[in-house]
């Protein structure tokens, strides 16, 4: 059967996406009221978490960084300090906020951990939007090659998310993931993508 799929080796041959909006760290209590106010003037939101990474078996972290973005900019809640500001959970759980990540379900157990009675509402799951234009993969970085001819690096996917700074390269690695979900799901469902007509259109294995 024919489905839309790149390979790893044709995504390293792609330029690489940059992130050219603004990008605030929250990680004052004061500074959270303001950028809630301000993502609350949109009605699509792009969504992503970061955990400190674990090199031991049986060893997990919280969620370190929440990240929520406009199309011109991206908030990046250090939840590591701050815990669950009552503000951020309220506007993560308001259905009427369209919010769209990948794997949304994962980032929400892991949320849960922080917050057990958290329930995120008004969320979309890209992995479940592209299924309906034949596209087979279902990694970020590989749904956004696909679409945009463009890589998104992983080159600090696993750095330490609970470090006293962020570094310019881990916010704007940040950023990405979260702003990147707003561009694939207003370019899928503008009715922009012809599965046919893409370059990664060809025959793949059944799954076994």
């Amino acid at each position: 059967m024919k489905k839309v799929s790149i390979t790893k080796e044709q995504i390293n041959e792609l330029p690489v996406v940059d992130f050219r909006g603004d990008i605030y760290v929250v990680d004052k209590f004061s500074q959270v009221r303001p950028a809630v106010e301000r993502l609350r003037r949109f009605s699509l939101i792009g969504f992503d978490t970061e955990t400190r990474p674990s090199f031991r078996a049986g060893v997990r972290h919280k969620v370190a960084l929440i990240q929520l973005a406009t199309p011109l900019e991206c908030f990046l809640f250090r939840v590591c300090r701050l815990g669950m500001p009552a503000l951020l959970r309220e506007f993560l759980e308001d259905e009427s906020v369209t919010k769209v990540g990948l794997s949304v379900h994962d980032d929400f157990n892991q949320m849960r951990r922080m917050e057990a009675e958290m329930e995120p509402k008004g969320f979309v799951d890209i992995q479940s939007v592209v299924s309906e234009y034949e596209i087979n993969d279902l990694s970020l970085q590989k749904i956004y090659a696909i679409l945009f001819g463009r890589r998104i690096s992983k080159s600090q996917q696993l750095t330490n998310w609970e470090a006293p700074e962020l570094t310019e390269a881990q916010q704007r690695y940040a950023a990405i993931d979260a702003w990147a979900c707003i561009d694939i799901y207003n370019y899928l469902s503008h009715g922009l993508f012809h599965p046919s007509l893409s370059a990664y259109y060809h025959e793949i294995e059944p799954p076994q």
